[in-house]
């Protein structure tokens, strides 16, 4: 029963990557249709982002009132909805209002799911769980590559939007008949006691001011910005159009590579949860895959004229190493008191968010400027792609200096 329930709130969470990285593949379509420049594209695709990143300290302290499972049903609901709104918007208002009804939905999935799995599976499996429900979402940006692009081909990407939003109202429907909370709720024993009567009913306000009291919760909440965060601005929009400008790849080939990269980012989430529960250590694993991440940016910030080949074993080493943002949700979650613990696995999905919120129309205000500066109409400056790389590189970089002044908790929790 447990990986029924863990498996409805990872199809959501599917749904939700699926939604995320969309524009990275339509960046065409979109652009045709509502007539955007690249930074207004940027805009566009972090509408996502915006109501993503401020949903999630109130999905975490809703999360933490009143459970998952009511959470989850209405986020469905309303990504559906969404969805819908997206795909059959005859303007850029209507699109954005979609775009950003999405995001604000889908904000609940990562978290709702994350206390399943912290109620339903042993403590012991806790990042490893963790590692597989990354993977199975990522599996969801993979569907919006090369699958996507020829769905599109065949149907037109608004049919194809809108069918993505009538599938998630009926995932919303399963989870409210099939999930529950907690495992009593089933009959079977709850792995997590029953937390005090006086904990569960904490003020809202209460609860988030009592989880920001701890360092680590700053210090984690802004790990994932950079090493997750330049993945998901990588491939989730300027990904494409990087290779497609350097190195004159079609936009078909191109997302190949992207598919690969996200193949990449899941398997190493797989690898570094697995770890981390082996060695018992979350900095070290943590500081591996952050190293790896920043890796790729860096070298082809440095060397852009690199063979194709060179360049899609960086980006698939770089998104590897980006998997390991996967160690940030364990990680705060034994750095606070139990009963905070939604509260806090929320602040920092609101860092992985972060990133991608500010990078995105950030980069694409680059590349405008590089254009304008360069006279390029209808196509992309190579000399603006190259600085988008550094940035990337730059942000992951403050990252990794978060990482080394947070404290380890060997895998336990800090706090009765």
């Amino acid at each position: 029963m447990s990986f029924i329930i863990w498996g409805l709130a990872a199809a959501f969470y599917l749904f939700g990557f699926f939604q995320r990285v969309t524009p990275g593949v339509l960046t065409e379509e979109l652009s045709t249709t509502f007539d955007l420049s690249r930074a207004a594209l940027g805009n566009l695709s972090a509408f996502y982002f915006y109501f993503y990143a401020a949903m999630q300290i109130p999905v975490g302290l809703l999360v933490d009132r009143i459970g998952p499972r009511k959470i989850l049903t209405a986020g469905c609901m309303l990504g559906g909805m969404g969805a819908l709104m997206f795909g059959f918007a005859p303007t850029l208002g209507w699109a954005a209002v979609g775009r950003g009804l999405v995001g604000g939905s889908v904000a609940v999935a990562w978290v709702s799911m994350l206390m399943l799995v912290a109620q339903w599976f042993s403590p012991a499996r806790f990042a490893s769980m963790s590692g597989v429900s990354l993977a199975v979402g990522t599996m969801g940006a993979v569907l919006a590559g090369v699958p996507l692009r020829a769905l599109s081909d065949l149907f037109g990407w608004r049919m194809v939007m809108g069918a993505s939003g009538m599938i998630a109202v009926a995932l919303g429907l399963l989870i409210w008949i099939y999930v529950r909370d907690m495992p009593s709720q089933r009959g079977y024993k709850n792995h997590v006691a029953k937390r005090p009567a006086n904990e569960v009913t904490l003020p809202l306000l209460t609860a988030l001011g009592h989880t920001l009291r701890f360092p680590a919760v700053w210090l984690i909440f802004w790990i994932p910005s950079g090493v997750c965060g330049a993945i998901l601005t990588f491939t989730g929009l300027w990904g494409v159009p990087y290779l497609t400008t350097w190195h004159g790849l079609s936009v078909k080939e191109a997302s190949l590579i992207i598919t690969g990269m996200l193949i990449a980012f899941a398997a190493g989430s797989l690898f570094f949860g697995a770890l981390s529960d082996k060695l018992k250590q979350r900095k070290l694993p943590y500081f591996i895959g952050a190293v790896l991440s920043i890796s790729g940016f860096i070298i082809l910030g440095i060397q852009p004229e690199l063979p194709i080949s060179l360049v899609s074993v960086l980006l698939w080493i770089t998104a590897f190493g980006g998997g390991s943002m996967v160690l940030s949700f364990g990680y705060v979650k034994e750095s606070v008191p139990h009963h905070l613990g939604a509260t806090a696995v929320g602040i920092v999905n609101l860092g992985v968010m972060v990133g991608p919120l500010v990078q995105q129309p950030v980069l694409g205000a680059i590349l405008d400027h590089y254009a304008a500066v360069e006279n390029i109409t209808g196509a992309y400056s190579k000399a603006g792609m190259t600085v988008c790389m550094l940035v990337l590189a730059v942000w992951v970089g403050s990252s990794i200096v978060s990482l080394m002044l947070s404290r380890e908790t060997h895998a336990k929790p800090r706090f009765a």
